[in-house]
């Protein structure tokens, strides 16, 4: 079994920007795991545990899917959820083309058995996730508010393999899909 799911990659720069972020995040007293900045990029779907023998079904099924590519631009640094945060993620805004994708991902994925998602698409790159909350994690973020991250052209989506580790997940790309 493998623990897949399927990206939308940032530029380079935009993840240097969102280091930036981390280190005033740091600064913070919230217990913070941060993501690896190689490692950050929009989920436009988890699959969750697949038969490695599945794998090249899936790939055949994301094939299918054409899409043109389209600029997103990061936005503020924010938390997802103010009275419970758990993840600090960096807001997307890609004119709604993020939630085309995924429909486009839902169709072509459902014949093969994956359930289809419950939730809306909302449009993000996870920057960290909250282990232990505390109010100076609101201050942080009143400082990073305003801040650009830049823009990119997303070109196609990745299909991942990842692997929990103790020091954090390793990714691997098992599919990279261009439009």
């Amino acid at each position: 079994m493998v623990r897949a799911f399927i990206a939308l990659e940032l530029s380079d720069e935009i993840k240097e920007k969102l280091t930036a972020a981390q280190r005033t995040l740091r600064g913070c007293r919230a217990r913070l795991t941060f993501v690896e900045p190689k490692n950050i990029h929009i989920t436009a779907k988890f699959l969750g545990e697949v038969d490695e023998k599945n794998l090249p079904k899936v790939t055949e099924a994301l094939k299918q899917i054409t899409f043109i590519p389209f600029p997103v631009t990061a936005g503020n640094v924010t938390i997802n959820n103010p009275r419970r945060p758990h993840t600090v993620w960096c807001a997307i805004d890609d004119a709604g083309e993020g939630e085309k994708i995924f429909q486009l991902i839902e169709e072509a994925l459902a014949p093969l058995g994956f359930s289809r998602e419950t939730r809306g698409f909302t449009p993000h790159a996870t920057v960290a996730r909250v282990k232990s909350m505390d109010p100076s994690l609101f201050s942080a973020l009143r400082d990073l508010d305003k801040t650009g991250y830049g823009s990119c052209t997303v070109r196609g989506m990745v299909l991942k393999k990842s692997t929990l580790l103790p020091q954090g997940p390793v990714y691997e790309d098992i599919e990279v899909l261009n439009w």
